[in-house]
C-alpha cells in the first residue's frame, strides 16, 4: 500500500512538471436582453420612485375628475349621470411579475404560455408600490375599477385570487376583472372590452404600461404608433395614465414587425437596426 501510493503521487508530481495546468476559461455569462431592464425595475429605487410618482398623478386627476362630471378618458357624451369608474391594465400596471421576469433570466429561457400560467398559478406577483393605497382610495370614492387585462379567462381564477390577497378593490356584485377570451370578442385588442365599460359608466381614467391599454393602434409600426401618440396627446397624463415597463410590450414588437418567427439575433439586430443612433465622432 505505501509503494503504490508513492508511485502514485510521483506519478502526479512528474505530470506537474512535464505538463503544466493550462487555465480554464470560465464559461460567458449568457446575453439576456432582459437583464439591465429587469434589474431596474426590481431593484432600483428610481423605478419605485417613478411608479409611486405615477399613482400619485392618478390620485390628483381622480380628485379632478369626480369634481366635473363632463370629464372623460373615452371621450364618451352625456355621461354626467353615469357611475364612475377606472380603467387599469393588471401586469406591470398594478402587479409586479419582477419574480417571472427574473426567472425567465436566471433559467437562460424566454416567455412562454406555459411558464406564465405556471406563474400565475403561483399567485405570487407583487402590488407595484402605491398600487393597492391608489385602489382603495379610489374605491372610497364609490369609483368601480374594471381590471382588463391579457391574461386568458381561464387564469381568472388565479388572478382574482391574487388580486384580493393584495388587498384589490373586487367589484362587489359586478364582474370586474375582464379577461381575453372571456368573451368570443374579446382578443389581445382590448377596444371591445374598454367600450364594454364605457356603455354603463363614466370611464374617468384609463392607466396602463402599454399602447394597447389606451388604444387599438398599439400594433402597428413605429411610425404609426407615434402618429396616434400625436393624435392622442391631450390625454397623456390628463386622463390616460402610463406606467414605465422596459421588460416587454408592443414597443419592442414595433421594431421587428412583431414578427415572433424570427430567430432571437434576428429581432436583437432589428432592434439594433431601429435605433436613431448618432454618427458618431469624425475619423481621425
Amino acid at each position: 500500500m505505501i509503494r503504490k501510493t508513492y508511485s502514485t503521487l510521483a506519478a502526479a508530481a512528474l505530470a506537474v512538471t512535464v505538463f503544466p495546468l493550462v487555465a480554464v476559461a470560465a464559461d460567458p455569462v449568457p446575453q439576456n436582453d432582459l437583464l439591465n431592464a429587469t434589474l431596474w425595475v426590481s431593484n432600483s429605487v428610481e423605478y419605485k420612485a417613478v411608479t409611486l410618482e405615477t399613482f400619485q398623478l392618478a390620485r390628483m386627476r381622480l380628485d379632478e375628475a369626480l369634481a366635473d362630471k363632463s370629464w372623460s378618458a373615452m371621450d364618451q357624451a352625456d355621461v354626467a349621470d353615469k357611475p364612475v369608474a377606472i380603467i387599469a391594465d393588471i401586469d406591470e400596471t398594478l402587479f409586479d411579475n419582477g419574480g417571472y421576469e427574473s426567472w425567465l433570466i436566471k433559467a437562460g429561457t424566454s416567455y412562454s404560455g406555459k411558464s406564465y400560467t405556471a406563474w400565475t398559478k403561483a399567485r405570487e406577483a407583487r402590488a407595484l408600490p402605491g398600487a393597492v393605497d391608489f385602489l382603495k382610495y379610489a374605491d372610497s370614492k364609490g369609483v368601480k375599477i374594471f381590471y382588463v387585462t391579457n391574461r386568458s379567462a381561464d387564469q381568472e381564477e388565479d388572478t382574482r385570487a391574487n388580486a384580493e390577497a393584495l388587498g384589490f378593490p373586487m367589484g362587489g356584485n359586478v364582474d370586474t376583472f375582464l379577461l381575453k377570451k372571456e368573451k368570443d370578442d374579446w382578443g389581445s385588442a382590448k377596444g371591445s372590452r374598454l367600450a364594454y365599460v364605457a356603455k354603463d359608466y363614466r370611464v374617468m381614467l384609463l392607466m396602463g404600461d402599454n399602447y394597447g391599454d389606451f388604444s387599438d393602434d398599439a400594433g402597428g409600426s413605429e411610425a404609426e404608433r407615434l402618429a396616434s401618440l400625436k393624435k392622442n396627446m391631450a390625454h397623456i397624463g390628463h386622463d390616460w395614465i402610463f406606467f414605465a415597463n422596459p421588460e416587454y410590450g408592443s414597443f419592442e414588437s414595433a421594431a421587428f414587425g412583431g414578427d415572433w418567427s424570427k430567430s432571437p439575433d434576428e429581432r436583437r439586430q432589428l432592434k439594433i437596426d431601429a435605433l436613431p443612433a448618432w454618427a458618431g465622432p469624425p475619423a481621425e
